[in-house]
């Protein structure tokens, strides 16, 4: 670098994660690559800042401020409410209603209260993800669904002017960002060849967690059909795609030319040998050979209602013995417990001993921790101290949201199943307690937020102060009480918090030992020393957990794509539980344990290879 025709290059992966991974391991050697003319970033930085924001001035003639889909939805739904039943627009409340009431019956089971409120909440999810479509001129959903395309519709023209005012503030959501770039590259072609060759090479990561949209896009502007003057190059795996909605037929399609890295330097032989029989993608040429030299065989540890508490300790002990041993010699990575489906939402399920999710394995995990990041001495500090580094306003929104959390947990009150609400519970319970209160906070919260961004923070907490009794009062009869010195106090300073403990409710310790609680989706692209993989319930169909779906990869008889040939429905459930069992067993490099209920292996308990699998009994607690 610098390139000899001025040309830059472009690095793309799908989270700030991986982004600042790139930047921590390069940035010292190659300080150039993250200068002009080059580009590191997310695919929706790029978006954001080669296509949606040029073409947004193009069309209207001022600067963008805003890509954030809250405060694009917030308007849209502030908009909607002014039209909901103008004649004008031929009501267009009453033709969503009738969109979404077959569905709301069916989910409140007849309750005539709660149909009518599912419904508003349907109608508010659609309109809120509405977009006008530039190049097809419809209005489309946000699962790009054509809504109306009739634009002599009274309703068309309603939507299309509400869309339009909010666009014209200079807002617009994440996914609108990428409709705006593929109508700039329609109604401007030659800005592909531009942007190819300002980038004479392009590296996608982690190709196989783009979504459809995101994917297009990428294969329009650098692939071209084949005419780009650019070198794409896409890397990933695609067994390992969880981010995104999986389904048999992969977004990822493989070129002519496909380059295959079999070898792992992170698994081990034996760990590498089970992986690759959960592979969902795994052609003739697919393999994965571990190069590390660990010989520790993947264990599976199986127990009953009674000792389901010992898990976590019986997989400590064995990392310990194995420490012990000298088998275990990679102690510098992590080890951690991990799960697919992590909590409950519904109260039913936790009473029910035949479910298993983390929570019921490890009973203080949580998964939204249940109290900010800094627990702030007073309402009005939740006010000022924000995530400023964004120009969004979700993060005075979950700081506004916070500050009731802190109310209800100073007047201890809780769930119904004994925890502390979370900002998504807190608005669902008044959501189904009273409609209008519902509307009523969310319009707050918005306000607010916008207040506090034009700098009038006494003004919303004197309002916030104002409003606390009627807040409380959606959850309890008593007056405020235990929080009355939180909700007025003005602390000019903050005192220093200490976050080290922060989220110690998902680490078990023991004899020095500290293992970390977490999901699978939390762990995706990490390397671990050890890993015990629960398996957890997640719907009914082809079997209810990982190992009654992809028992015949447990067996090793069949490969993934068989199974699904041999079964009539419950497609996507199985290739959802291998892509998860895929992600979850590869990230130890020496010791893999997964558990698995007693009734759900004893049938083929006998059939498992003990060459390439260890079989533990989990033993009750003395």
């Amino acid at each position: 670098l610098p390139l000899y025709d001025g040309s830059g290059i472009l690095v793309i992966s799908h989270t700030n994660a991986a982004i600042n991974e790139i930047k921590n391991k390069i940035q010292k050697h190659c300080p150039k690559l993250f200068s002009y003319p080059n580009f590191v970033g997310t695919i929706q930085s790029f978006v954001d800042e080669f296509l949606a924001i040029p073409l947004y001035r193009q069309i209207f003639k001022t600067k963008l401020n805003w890509i954030d889909t809250d405060r694009y939805e917030e308007e849209l739904f502030k908009l909607f409410d002014l039209i909901a039943w103008d004649k004008d627009y031929d009501q267009p409340t009453k033709w969503f209603y009738q969109r979404h009431i077959t569905r709301a019956t069916v989910e409140s089971k007849g309750n005539g209260t709660l149909t009518k409120r599912i419904c508003n909440q349907l109608i508010r999810d659609e309109v809120g993800g509405l977009y006008y479509d530039f190049i097809s001129n419809e209005i489309k959903n946000r699962e790009h669904k054509v809504v109306l395309k009739n634009n002599t519709n009274k309703k068309y023209l309603g939507l299309k002017d509400i869309i339009f005012k909010v666009l014209r503030n200079g807002i617009i959501s994440y996914d609108y960002a990428y409709h705006l770039g593929e109508y700039y590259i329609y109604l401007i072609p030659i800005i592909k060849e531009i942007i190819q060759k300002r980038f004479s090479f392009v590296f996608v990561d982690e190709m196989q967690d783009m979504d459809s949209h995101q994917y297009n896009l990428l294969e329009n502007i650098f692939y071209d059909e084949g005419n780009s003057c650019s070198v794409f190059q896409r890397i990933g795996d695609k067994n390992q795609a969880i981010f995104n909605y999986v389904k048999a037929e992969d977004v990822w399609t493989d070129r002519e030319t496909v380059l295959r890295i079999n070898g792992s330097q992170r698994l081990s032989k034996p760990i590498a040998r089970v992986v690759k029989k959960f592979a969902l993608f795994a052609d003739e040429e697919f393999d994965i050979e571990g190069l590390n030299e660990c010989t520790i065989k993947p264990h599976i540890l199986v127990f009953d209602n009674t000792t389901i508490n010992q898990i976590i300790p019986s997989f400590a002990k064995i990392v310990k013995v194995n420490k012990e041993n000298g088998n275990l010699v990679d102690t510098k990575n992590l080890i951690k417990v991990i799960c697919w489906n992590t909590e409950w939402n519904k109260l039913e399920d936790i009473e029910d001993v035949s479910k298993l999710r983390l929570t019921d394995y490890y009973n203080t995990y949580r998964k939204i921790k249940s109290k900010p990041k800094q627990d702030y001495p007073c309402l009005k500090s939740y006010l000022l101290f924000y995530d400023k580094s964004r120009k969004t306003l979700g993060s005075i929104k979950k700081n506004i949201v916070g500050a009731f959390l802190k109310i209800l947990r100073l007047e201890n009150i809780n769930t119904a199943d004994g925890r502390p609400y979370t900002s998504n519970k807190l608005l669902e319970y008044i959501l189904l307690k009273d409609i209008t209160k519902y509307d009523q906070i969310n319009l707050y919260i918005f306000n607010w937020a916008i207040n506090i961004v034009k700098g009038k923070i006494n003004d919303v907490w004197n309002e916030m102060i104002d409003y606390s009794p009627s807040f409380l009062s959606v959850f309890s009869d008593n007056p405020l009480d235990k929080s009355l010195a939180f909700i007025n106090d003005d602390l000019s300073e903050i005192p220093a918090v200490d976050c080290s403990e922060h989220g110690t409710t998902n680490y078990y310790t023991e004899d020095g030992l500290k293992i970390e609680v977490t999901s699978v989706h939390a762990t995706k692209g990490q390397t671990h020393s050890a890993t015990l993989y629960l398996e957890s319930f997640f719907d009914r169909g082809y079997g209810n957990y990982e190992s009654e779906r992809l028992r015949n990869q447990f067996l090793g008889t069949q490969k993934v794509q068989e199974t699904l040939v041999t079964i009539e429905n419950s497609f996507d459930k199985v290739i959802q539980s291998a892509k998860m069992v895929y992600v979850g067993f590869s990230r130890p490099t020496s010791l893999l344990c997964v558990a698995i209920h007693k009734s759900r292996i004893d049938e083929y308990l006998s059939k498992i290879s003990r060459d390439d699998w260890e079989v533990v009994e989990v033993e009750a607690s003395e």
